[in-house]
């Protein structure tokens, strides 16, 4: 007798009302937040505030999320804290204060229903040397990993600086959910909402051209990685990566392979709000590399991601490996 497998969405998030209590009034807090306001704009922050009231509920309640998640018919979710939390401005003591807390009150939220809610944690990329230590915490808790942006202030993610933090995901097989928050294009996106539907897939794809081609993906093969927003512009365009490599040395010196071939070695997300692009994804990639996701329950997510999954017209196959069978062996304890 064979069982079907859950349906499983990786890209869900909570909201955090003790992390924003915690660093409200903080010395760089209030930069922080003026830096974001320019990057998006005003027009974009008069949306912003009612859209995120009106998900209040949903971002903090589990029993509103459970309802909800019933609704969009989906088992499982993956629980990862608002990417507005990461607060990559903050000084050592305080930024390892805030990753704590996410993790504790992440693993919190997703305790009242634990065979339903997997979480993930948070770690301070701005300190290279905390990462270690708050992972271990994360993980301690139950959490099945970590969120993170596509860069901190100064580092990128081939940063070797992360490479003890990356030996210890591989050693420990925690996930490690590569999100973006903000773009470093700036105001040249702050009109429009271009700061998320440019911007967005603009960090994913350079965060991951940093990991293939400075070689992390040949230094730890066995890093478990979840792109968010189906890995942005990288998938559909990685010809043109796949041919710097071929005829440039500068482009070739840091990894060993075909920057394409490193696709079979990252998850991606489903949300690219695209039938098409989703098939393309699921053909470089392999369907068994690509994972339902809606990002639960803001406005540029998918309000019903299966059917979405499922408008991509995929094989019966691939629609029940990215529909939840990947992501469930995934998130299954050893």
């Amino acid at each position: 007798m064979t069982t079907t497998p859950p349906t499983v969405d990786v890209h869900a998030h909570v909201l955090l009302l003790e992390v924003d209590a915690l660093v409200e009034g903080l010395p760089g807090h209030a930069e922080a937040k003026a830096l974001d306001a320019r990057r998006n704009g005003p027009d974009a922050l008069r949306v912003n505030g009612p859209m995120v009231g009106e998900r209040i509920p949903r971002l903090t309640d589990p029993f509103a999320r459970l309802a909800a998640m019933d609704g969009q018919g989906v088992d499982v979710q993956l629980v990862s804290p608002s990417p507005s939390h990461y607060h990559y401005w903050a000084d050592e003591e305080t930024a390892e204060q805030v990753h704590r807390l996410a993790a504790e009150a992440t693993a919190a939220h997703c305790s009242t229903a634990p065979d339903r809610l997997r979480g993930l944690g948070l770690v301070p990329l701005q300190h290279p040397a905390l990462t270690v230590r708050v992972l271990d915490h994360a993980l301690s808790l139950g959490l099945r990993g970590v969120e993170i942006s596509s860069h901190a202030p100064g580092r990128e993610l081939s940063d070797p600086a992360y490479e003890p933090f990356w030996s210890r995901v591989e050693e420990t097989g925690a996930l490690v959910f590569l999100h973006p928050f903000g773009c470093t294009l700036d105001e040249r996106l702050d009109r429009w909402y271009l700061a998320n539907s440019v911007g967005q897939p603009t960090e994913n794809a350079v965060a991951l051209s940093h990991l293939i081609f400075s070689g992390v993906l040949d230094r730890f093969p066995g890093l478990r990685i979840i792109a968010a927003h189906g890995g942005g512009y990288l998938p559909t365009h990685i010809g043109r990566a796949d041919h710097a490599w071929s005829v440039r040395p500068d482009a070739r010196s840091g990894c060993a392979h075909l920057p394409s071939s490193y696709l079979q070695r990252i998850y991606f997300d489903s949300l690219v709000h695209d039938p098409y692009v989703l098939r393309e994804l699921v053909r470089v990639a392999g369907a068994d590399r690509v994972l339902l996701g809606s990002d639960f329950p803001f406005d540029m997510g998918a309000g019903d991601p299966v059917a979405a999954l499922r408008a991509a017209g995929l094989s019966d196959a691939d629609f029940a490996a990215v529909r939840g069978g990947t992501a469930a062996a995934l998130l299954r304890k050893d």
